[in-house]
């Protein structure tokens, strides 16, 4: 990825889920915790290093969420380029990521995804026909942080099939409910037809 000013794009010291609902802790709009460390929020456990840690808000909340996170400046992540966001300029509709970069230290802290879901309803991204409650797209830990469930961060997943995607699957697999795993092979079936996960499940 490249970047408009010089930054370094792999300087991340990436906030732990407990520290980003610390900084999140008076914003009332729905936010909840993707990738990798929602599977290991939702396992209880942490499984593996980090690099970054995703979390997700709506579009019409993002004022709430820039407020809360005000130390931050904002770029734009899109098609591979990293554009910065003044504070008084909305994201264009395309983009639906925006990383957050601590000035003072020098260092992406945090990857805020935009969804184009509702309050009720969570929409898949890539896909608007896949859709389902928000109650049953999200959990929460025994100490309140939200987090997107495991059938969700999987079909985000399984577009890649990276290494460490192929490692969270193998993981997470014996976990599922039955129910998880009709609706992860039915979405799977879907969105990417004949994929190698869905004899797994």
């Amino acid at each position: 990825m490249s970047a408009t000013a010089a930054i370094d794009e792999d300087s991340w010291s990436a906030w732990s889920p407990q520290e980003l609902a610390r900084r999140l802790v008076d914003v009332t709009a729905p936010w909840c915790v993707a990738g990798g460390w929602a599977l290991d929020l939702w396992q209880g456990t942490q499984t593996r290093d980090h690099e970054d840690i995703e979390f997700t808000v709506l579009a019409e909340h993002l004022p709430a969420f820039r407020r809360a996170l005000g130390a931050m400046e904002l770029y734009t992540a899109h098609a591979g380029v990293l554009a910065h966001l003044p504070g008084d300029a909305e994201p264009p509709a395309h983009v639906a990521q925006l990383w957050c970069r601590d000035i003072a230290a020098g260092c992406w802290r945090a990857d805020m995804m935009i969804e184009r879901g509702t309050p009720s309803r969570w929409v898949y991204k890539r896909d608007p026909s896949i859709h389902c409650p928000r109650t049953e797209a999200v959990g929460t830990t025994p100490a309140g942080i939200p987090y997107l469930k495991p059938a969700i961060v999987l079909l985000f997943k399984a577009r890649h099939r990276r290494p460490k995607d192929e490692a969270d699957f193998a993981r997470a697999v014996p976990r599922l409910t039955a129910a998880e795993r009709q609706r992860l092979k039915g979405w799977l079936a879907h969105a990417h037809p004949g994929h190698d996960w869905a004899g797994a499940l």
